[in-house]
């Protein structure tokens, strides 16, 4: 079934470093088997989430273009979304968290387009087009609900991440992969498993990335709404689990109101939730995440955001009281008494940029070694930098074309050439540049001559400290693309053969009854493939409604295969439960 790619702007409207993660859905690569898993899932869960669901999903299904018959196609679905104002792109499995943010933040639905295997048919801890597609669209049609994840996403696009978090990125992922891919080992998921334990166990401070993810667990993926004694499922990740979605009613899982304290407790992606937590409505979702983002470095700055964009390695930015921005690796800074920034220092690449635009000439390309720059108060002068004006400048003898020499509170001295200065929309002066420059602190040297032009960030403090660019445009590899690919098996005789006959029946419910046909794939199936239990419960669906002797021998089959396995015989009696009710 090929289908023509349909666009949406909001895709066309991406930056390159998130079209990067995007691939093709490839909807022809999905087998009759895997039709079959997502038929019988979708089947079950609306069945029972009709009653437990927040009501807006079985509206958002209709409203998605979400079929219970068959996989939907990623491009179908934009033509519809593009209505709700969303978008929906594939990719493959687990993308970085800043990432995934900020495809919410544009409004773009990340959907891993490989389904969960049959052995997996009730949960699986890789992301799946069941996950995706059924779990998080058809929730979007709320427009609180969708309000609520664009800014959870702009928000957490921003949030600072840990080398920590790095590794616990890449070992989350190879275990996803690894479960679900047929050619796994038990040691080699057995090993993966102990990896991610271990990283989870370590006692490392929660990063802010590590803390909006668990805001985003507890919420998009495992939420629920309404009252503790009566809450409805709205999280995606128990709206696409047959087995959590019953797990979570119980008395077994504790419910708790949601709160901020919730950024605070880790989960456990290969294990049931012990907990979850309830939101009155929707409305408070955002109440909450306000709370947390105005605990972020994004918003407080100082030296706290500096140390967590050094301590990430990654590419951060700050922003100074002037509206500078500054967008890079930032690996040193020094402080006064008081805790106050005096100095920063990237390496690598560096962008300066205002109001989220870089500055024209003053790109990664003009900075490729790296930035550094004091900030802070001028000793003995009243008058900021920033506020001074040409006659302020030369009544200090800030003369272009002419040597000066500055002290700032700190006791860092600048002596150079002053060659020019930009000031921003405000009139403020936010950079000034030098020539034959030397600046120092203490018995150090923190630039020199010999490395070329200075540019002095003007400003007294750092206002704002987030994760990424100023501007995107101004870096090409702002996020780094896993190395660890999902794995695809070469299908041997006999799965094609059960494919084939999973598609044969497929083809019979959606023309007209063949008796001899069903009782001669039934046969190839009892004689062929005896584990497999789905394709019994096929048969005997349409069995069922058209041949109610011959439904008999296919229903002794089921219950046979209840007893040989019995790890599937709930999911054989719930079919059965549905077929017959």
């Amino acid at each position: 079934m090929n289908r023509a790619i349909e666009t949406n702007p909001l895709i066309d409207r991406l930056p390159p470093h998130l079209k990067q993660f995007i691939k093709p859905q490839d909807y022809d690569d999905y087998s009759p088997i895997n039709q079959a898993v997502w038929r019988y899932v979708m089947r079950k869960n609306v069945s029972y989430l009709s009653k437990v669901a927040h009501h807006s999903y079985l509206k958002g299904l209709d409203m998605t273009g979400i079929s219970i018959e068959t996989i939907p196609s990623m491009y179908g679905m934009n033509r519809i979304l593009k209505d709700i104002g969303w978008a929906a792109v594939a990719v493959d499995g687990f993308i970085p968290p800043n990432a995934f943010m900020e495809f919410q933040a544009y409004k773009v639905l990340v959907i891993a387009s490989d389904i969960r295997q049959l052995e997996h048919i009730e949960y699986t801890p890789a992301p799946d087009i069941i996950h995706e597609a059924a779990g998080h669209a058809p929730i979007i049609a709320n427009p609180d609900y969708a309000e609520y994840l664009r800014r959870f996403g702009e928000i957490g696009a921003k949030a600072i991440l840990s080398a920590h978090d790095n590794e616990m990125y890449e070992a989350v992922r190879s275990l996803s992969i690894l479960k679900e891919s047929p050619t796994s080992t038990s040691e080699a998921i057995k090993n993966a498993e102990a990896l991610v334990q271990e990283l989870q166990h370590k006692k490392v401070p929660l990063s802010e990335i590590a803390k909006i993810r668990n805001l985003h667990w507890w919420t998009v993926e495992y939420g629920l709404i309404g009252t503790i004694e009566n809450p409805k499922i709205y999280g995606a990740g128990l709206l696409s689990s047959i087995g959590e979605s019953k797990w979570c009613m119980t008395d077994q899982v504790e419910k708790r109101l949601y709160s901020i304290d919730a950024a605070d407790i880790e989960f456990d992606i290969t294990k049931p939730q012990p907990q979850l937590f309830v939101t009155p409505d929707f409305a408070y979702l955002m109440e909450v995440l306000e709370e947390f983002s105005s605990t972020m470095a994004l918003r407080k700055g100082g030296f706290r955001g500096l140390q967590k964009l050094i301590d990430s390695r990654k590419i951060g930015s700050i922003e100074l009281n002037t509206g500078l921005q500054i967008s890079g690796v930032f690996t040193e800074m020094i402080t006064d008494e008081d805790n106050n920034v005096v100095f920063f220092k990237t390496e690598g690449p560096t962008a300066l940029a205002n109001r989220e635009k870089e500055l024209i000439g003053h790109g990664a390309q003009a900075n490729p070694n790296g930035f550094s720059s004091p900030i802070g108060k001028l000793k003995g002068i009243s008058l900021a930098i920033e506020d001074m004006r040409p006659r302020d400048l030369k009544a200090y003898n800030f003369y272009d074309g002419k040597r000066i020499a500055i002290e700032y509170e700190s006791g860092i001295t600048i002596e150079g050439l002053n060659v020019t200065g930009i000031r921003n929309v405000f009139g403020k002066l936010i950079l000034i540049e030098f020539e034959d420059c030397t600046v120092t602190y203490k018995d150090r040297v923190l630039f020199s001559p010999n490395q070329g032009t200075f540019k002095l960030a003007v400003g007294s403090s750092i206002i704002s400290a987030f994760a990424g660019a100023a501007d995107y445009r101004s870096f090409d590899n702002l996020y780094h693309v896993s190395e660890t690919k999902t794995v695809r098996k070469l299908k041997d005789s006999s799965t094609l053969e059960l494919e084939s006959l999973y598609k044969n029946t497929s083809d019979i419910r959606q023309s007209n009854y063949d008796e001899e046909r069903v009782k001669t794939i039934f046969k190839t199936l009892t004689d062929n493939h005896n584990d497999d239990w789905l394709l019994a419960l096929e048969l005997y669906e349409l069995a069922y409604r058209y041949d109610k002797d011959f439904s008999k021998n296919i229903l002794n089959r089921l219950e046979h295969l209840k007893l040989k396995r019995p790890n599937v015989a709930h999911l054989i009696t719930n079919g059965l439960e549905l077929i017959t009710n």
